[in-house]
């Protein structure tokens, strides 16, 4: 296809899948309710995080990032209009979603996301996790406001908590986690792939680095047993959303027969 990404492969029914791989055949057109005997019951409680986390070096300045929260809100709404029952942890500078149907709490630093999280992974059952959470914050915050100095300032940064990687070691067999990686294009399959691995998630969500400042998401979903899928072509985040969340039964039964 011409002006596609190097990522895409040969296009197999609808999924975009490697050379050489033989999957489980998984049927993508029946209903949610039929293809997923795990939401069988019921409509699924989705937990969906959104926007960047705001590492405080002193009470005015941050460590932060680009995110603009868009990807999950969109998430949010259009889960929401599904009739599902939605809760959003929102990060600080991110729209509120305009569905008052939507539960929405909003974090500022990792740490606060990571208690959001702890408060309700365990009774949801989807947990898709878009926000851009910062990898390192300063050791110390710095009380009142740091004047500014002629010589340099050195700050001492630690690795925040893995939240995607421990909320998946304690997952249920029921629930489902997705995670979002965003990569250089080059390295977008292997480093996705390698993610999804480490994380131990059942599907992320690969993204080349421009999507945080364009309106439109070309993104590979990995998933496991080598499982590949991709629109058609790039998509608006809204509809994106959209396009994601009809995969969440396909996810899930990979994960069943893992």
């Amino acid at each position: 296809m011409p002006g596609s990404p190097p990522y895409r492969k040969k296009r197999k029914g609808s999924l975009w899948q490697s050379p050489g791989m033989n999957p489980p055949q998984i049927a993508r057109t029946r209903p949610w309710r039929e293809t997923s005997p795990l939401m069988a019951s019921h409509n699924p409680r989705i937990l969906i995080t959104a926007g960047p986390t705001y590492e405080p070096i002193d009470e005015v300045r941050f460590i932060g990032n680009r995110s603009s929260g868009r990807m999950g809100v969109s998430l949010a709404e259009n889960a929401s209009g599904r009739g599902w029952r939605t809760t959003l942890l929102l990060g600080p500078g991110c729209q509120t979603p305009s569905d008052q149907t939507i539960t929405v709490m909003r974090f500022r630093t990792s740490a606060q996301l990571k208690m959001l999280l702890g408060e309700h992974w365990r009774d949801s059952d989807v947990l898709i996790m878009a926000a851009a959470v910062s990898d390192y914050a300063p050791s110390d915050t710095i009380s009142g406001k740091h004047p500014r100095q002629s010589g340099p300032l050195t700050l001492t940064l630690e690795p925040t908590t893995d939240l995607l990687a421990e909320l998946a070691e304690d997952c249920r067999k029921d629930q489902t986690i997705i995670g979002f990686a965003l990569e250089e294009i080059g390295n977008l399959r292997s480093n996705g792939e390698s993610k999804r691995i480490r994380k131990g998630v059942d599907a992320i969500v690969a993204n080349p680095l421009d999507t945080m400042d364009s309106d439109m998401v070309d993104a590979l979903l990995l998933m496991a047993h080598g499982r590949e899928a991709a629109p058609d072509r790039p998509l608006t985040k809204t509809d994106f959303a959209g396009w994601l969340l009809d995969q969440l039964p396909m996810i899930q039964t990979l994960k069943q027969t893992q």
